[in-house]
């Protein structure tokens, strides 16, 4: 697990319309000095403006709220502020939310049941440049039946779902014993055979042929 710096805590923006998820989310996060709360918002719309007041490294976001919802305000926010990491917070386990939302830019996706060392490892994890799925989730992305494939190789259906599961393409090349360049390579053709441009798409397909989080 990558560390983080205390003198530098992650400046993060809790996002949530139920003022007693963000009450508790706070008291969680003030019992640690690699955390930092910098603010709250209790809509997407107050979210965007927060984001540009703040300038959080983190925006902890949850899907259902009024006014903008967690989509809206995803795409918003990444508009204005691309390096922005979000790590959604949802009640909901759909694939089709956790794929929708990583379409749009998210890094992770975390159960609003999940505990509190489970909230510092998903913000630690896409901090350090990873992403992060709660366990449950992880599990259902990993046991639904792939689709077709379109011609790509067992070779790039396993780099595809490390990429997906947020590896480097020099941390794939280490843990398939290839070089980087070979990566690369396979990296293109994937998106070549796919008609895909982005690293999002190509994360919402490896979800959907359940390729990612194993």
């Amino acid at each position: 697990m990558s560390t983080v710096n205390t003198l530098n805590p992650i400046r993060t923006l809790i996002v949530d319309d139920h003022p007693l998820v963000r009450d508790g989310l706070r008291a969680r996060f003030n019992r640690s000095d690699e955390v930092l709360v910098v603010g709250e918002a209790c809509d997407g719309k107050q979210a965007l403006e927060k984001v540009l007041e703040l300038e959080p490294t983190v925006v902890l976001l949850d899907i259902n709220m009024p006014t903008m919802n967690g989509m809206q305000a995803a795409e918003a926010i990444l508009d204005v502020a691309p390096d922005v990491l979000i790590l959604v917070l949802s009640m909901h386990d759909d694939r089709e939310y956790v794929a929708q939302m990583l379409e749009l830019g998210a890094r992770g996706y975390v159960l609003k049941s999940a505990s509190a060392e489970e909230m510092f490892n998903a913000i630690k994890a896409i901090h350090s440049g990873g992403i992060y799925y709660s366990p449950s989730i992880a599990f259902t992305l990993a046991t639904k039946p792939a689709p077709e494939t379109h011609g790509l190789s067992d070779r790039e259906q396993v780099i595809l779902g490390l990429l997906a599961n947020g590896l480097s393409s020099k941390a794939c090349a280490a843990k398939l014993h290839i070089s980087p360049r070979t990566v690369e390579t396979h990296r293109r053709n994937i998106k070549r055979k796919l008609g895909l441009k982005s690293m999002p798409a190509l994360i919402r397909y490896a979800i959907d042929a359940g390729l990612g989080a194993e």
